[in-house]
């Protein structure tokens, strides 16, 4: 029984969750830079082999009135590279997901203004487990 990925995509660091081998919850995982999308791959094909991730989501920032953003364009992209994988590639609206995720740090009292990585995963974290939930329904 695999896991899924989730992936909040940014152009300065890329946050990553992983769900339990049942798929009933997402916990943040880690946070890996972005360098250009050939380290990235070579960064999630070794997680996805180690995890036995069997799909990948991708947050998709979506505007708040619904509108596609420069920032959607790029995670397309990506997305669309990670075809490579050879794995399912699902596409999550993750609007609000960073915020959600810097309010449940402030709420632990986590500084997050050197924990931007932390907020990554927690964001990716937030995306997985939203879509997971919406798989059981």
């Amino acid at each position: 029984m695999g896991r899924l990925l989730g992936v909040d995509y940014g152009d300065s660091r890329i946050g990553l969750a992983l769900s339990d081998p049942l798929k009933m919850i997402a916990s943040p995982y880690k946070t890996i830079q972005n360098e250009g999308s050939e380290k990235c791959l070579q960064s999630l094909q070794a997680i996805i082999k180690e995890d036995e991730v069997e799909a990948v989501v991708v947050g998709l920032p979506i505007g708040m009135k619904g509108q596609e953003t420069a920032q959607t364009k790029k995670v397309r992209e990506f997305a669309t590279s990670l075809a490579i994988l050879s794995l399912p590639i699902y596409l999550e609206d993750e609007r609000l997901s960073s915020v959600s995720a810097e309010k449940s740090m402030i709420q632990q009292n986590i500084k997050t203004g050197h924990n931007k990585g932390m907020i990554d995963q927690r964001a990716a974290a937030i995306l997985l487990q939203q879509f997971l939930d919406k798989q059981r329904r």
